[in-house]
């Protein structure tokens, strides 16, 4: 596969400060039951990286120190590490908010019979792929028979409670997530939400609380697609045509650190799989271990490359969607 990351570390980005830490995102690890093609993971069956109980005990450990107030689980597909269950059930047990980033068809997955339930009970905010709601755009970027397992999924939840109008009252909140399918902008959130809420509703009977929209990041699987097809510098020259100065201010990595299935820290999850070390420590690529509260991140410098103008461009992008 073709690396990016040569292209991305030249950059005239603007510089960006960290606020006050309030989301730690976790990555188990890079196996996955799907191998889609925007992934800037490239995760897939094959892989094998998986968090130890060991590290997450010391993930666990910094979010209680640093007073955090979220949790938000990536992979890969997380459920599938031995330490998903229990670093949600004892994150929860801390009274901090989980999000469980979720591709909907390990939901159905041999061996996760009951993994909806264990998200129900848990209290878990579920923040679930699905890059189109007809079944050959989805088939097409994440494989044949993916979207029909999606809907099996997302029934499922609503059948828990997921999705319904009142979160207050449920605890239980569904957002699906977009990517474009081809190298474009995402187009605007609130519109395009509505189109999904009528469709899904009419053509399956589903039902969720947000759409969050997603640019694609030229990083790893989608990074090497742009070069192997020549369309990398076109991709690029778009994200910063597009640019707006506003969305800096928004942009998750100002409140979010990311931690490998090592234990390992970084800005953001784009720079951790481009490697590039936290912005803070000046080239050292710290361990969460080391991490004594999130005081110290606070005011640092963020480290950026030019895939940052994929969350400023248009209206913006970032882990919670559009920022304008």
């Amino acid at each position: 596969m073709l690396d990016s990351k040569p292209r991305l570390l030249d950059t005239d980005f603007p510089l960006i400060k960290r606020r006050r830490l309030s989301t730690v995102q976790v990555n188990l690890g890079y196996r996955c039951n799907q191998s889609c093609v925007h992934c800037h993971v490239d995760a897939g069956p094959k892989r094998r990286e998986e968090m130890t109980s060991a590290t997450m005990e010391q993930v666990l450990g910094f979010v209680e120190r640093s007073g955090t107030s979220t949790l938000d689980i990536t992979g890969g597909a997380p459920e599938l590490n031995a330490v998903f269950r229990p670093l949600v059930e004892r994150a929860r047990a801390l009274g901090v908010q989980v999000l469980d980033r979720c591709n909907l068809t390990i939901l159905t997955e041999p061996g996760q019979q009951d993994l909806a339930e264990f998200l129900a009970q848990n209290r878990v905010d579920i923040i679930a792929s699905l890059p189109c709601y007809l079944d050959e755009n989805v088939d097409g970027q994440r494989g044949k028979g993916v979207f029909e397992a999606s809907i099996r999924g997302l029934r499922r939840l609503n059948a828990l409670g997921y999705g319904a109008d009142d979160v207050d009252a449920t605890g239980l909140r569904l957002d699906l997530v977009y990517n474009p399918i081809d190298a474009v902008l995402p187009p605007p959130q609130g519109a395009l939400e509505t189109d999904y809420k009528r469709e899904l509703a009419v053509r399956h009977g589903v039902r969720f609380n947000r759409l969050l929209t997603l640019a694609n990041m030229p990083v790893r699987r989608f990074g090497g697609w742009l070069l192997s097809t020549g369309r990398f510098d076109d991709y690029m020259q778009l994200l910063r045509q597009a640019h707006r100065e506003e969305n800096l201010d928004a942009v998750m990595c100002r409140d979010l650190i990311s931690i490998d299935w090592q234990g390992y820290v970084y800005d953001c999850d784009f720079n951790q799989m481009l490697g590039l070390t936290l912005g803070a420590t000046g080239g050292h690529r710290p361990h969460v271990s080391e991490l004594t509260d999130a005081a110290t991140l606070t005011g640092a410098d963020i480290r950026v490359a030019n895939h940052c103008y994929g969350c400023t461009a248009g209206q913006g992008s970032s882990c919670g969607g559009a920022l304008a």
